[in-house]
């Protein structure tokens, strides 16, 4: 049986394997929207300086920083308002449970970029080997 003190010598990897998916996914939503790729929207590409617009950007771009770890803790605090923002503007008037609002996501990210502020970035990051 592994003791948990042999499993935490691990945990800087694990929370840069969270910090990296949870990029990735993010950066998806942003290229969607302003790229139209994976697949565009159906309401199509939004118009610059938009509400739509500006968060694809934050997803794109803010993405891209905790991807790499650059400015980890201020990027996921502002990603993570962001999905704050978009979970009560886009998802809570559908309807009071995330499941039926297609929600989870938003709430989820939100809380995962709010324990970023927190943790780091772990391993692997450009924030890392600048100290």
């Amino acid at each position: 049986m592994t003791s948990s003190s042999s499993l935490q010598r691990f945990a800087p990897h694990a929370l840069a394997a969270l910090r990296i998916m949870a990029a990735l996914l993010f950066i998806a939503h942003g290229t969607q929207k302003l790229l139209g790729f994976p697949a565009a929207p159906s309401s199509g590409l939004p118009a610059a300086f938009t509400m739509s617009w500006t968060a694809g950007m934050l997803e794109l771009f803010g993405g891209l920083l905790v991807l790499v770890g650059l400015f980890t803790r201020p990027a996921a605090f502002v990603l993570s308002g962001l999905m704050a923002f978009a979970y009560f503007i886009a998802h809570a008037p559908r309807s009071f449970y995330p499941v039926l609002n297609g929600g989870d996501a938003a709430i989820l990210f939100c809380f995962v970029f709010l324990y970023l502020v927190f943790a780091g970035p772990g391993s692997f990051s450009i924030d890392g080997r600048r100290r």
